[in-house]
């Protein structure tokens, strides 16, 4: 199966789908039907089986779904397996809180790295992910095959750290600047746009 022919949406879902077998395992729970997984994921059965038929046959008729089995394929397919290294570029306020956040490690992903204009600047927490001047970026993705990286960044200079970062060699990144990235087609932008969020929100309550 090519990855491009696979929809974002179902890769999305792929994520909650692991999640919900993670909590599964958590509760030593070995098996589970295609129906008590959808409804844990918040999805619809036929949409649950419809998304796994990307990447093979799993599950046995009446039995349900190996919850390690099934998990472990999941984690193979969103290729975190083992740790991916991450870096993070810009330490302000959201950025600094993004590298306190523990949860990474457990979706399999390890932030390695910080990069800021201002990397010696005095900040209200200490972290344990050494912080960088941004004219390293270049020589540590090249140095330690990164790939993927997260911008929390002002919107002023997002694109421009985004080119920089294309050039080094990324493939991926999670945007949270409030700016529409323009990047090559093989490389892979998702966009974390929290005012909307809020936006949509509040359309509904009113």
């Amino acid at each position: 199966m090519i990855k491009g022919s696979i929809p974002r949406k179902t890769v999305y879902r792929l994520s909650l789908y692991d999640r919900a077998l993670q909590r599964l395992r958590a509760n030593r729970i070995e098996t589970v039907s295609s129906a008590a997984l959808a409804k844990a994921s918040g999805v619809k059965s036929t949409q649950l089986r419809k998304d796994l038929a990307y990447f093979g046959h799993f599950g046995t008729r009446g039995l349900g779904y190996a919850v390690e089995g099934l998990s472990r394929k999941l984690g193979e397919v969103l290729g975190t397996a083992c740790l991916q290294p991450v870096i993070l570029v810009g330490v302000g306020q959201l950025g600094s809180a993004l590298l306190g956040y523990v949860g990474f490690a457990r979706q399999g992903f390890e932030v390695v790295a910080a990069f800021d204009a201002e990397p010696l600047r005095s900040r209200p927490r200490e972290h344990a992910v050494k912080i960088y001047p941004m004219e390293e970026i270049e020589a540590f993705v090249h140095e330690r095959g990164i790939k993927i990286a997260i911008l929390t960044l002002p919107g002023t200079v997002a694109q421009e750290v985004a080119n920089e970062l294309v050039a080094c060699g990324i493939q991926a990144m999670l945007n949270f600047a409030p700016a529409v990235l323009q990047v090559p087609e093989h490389v892979v932008v998702n966009n974390v746009d929290l005012a909307a969020e809020l936006e949509n929100l509040s359309y509904f309550i009113h």
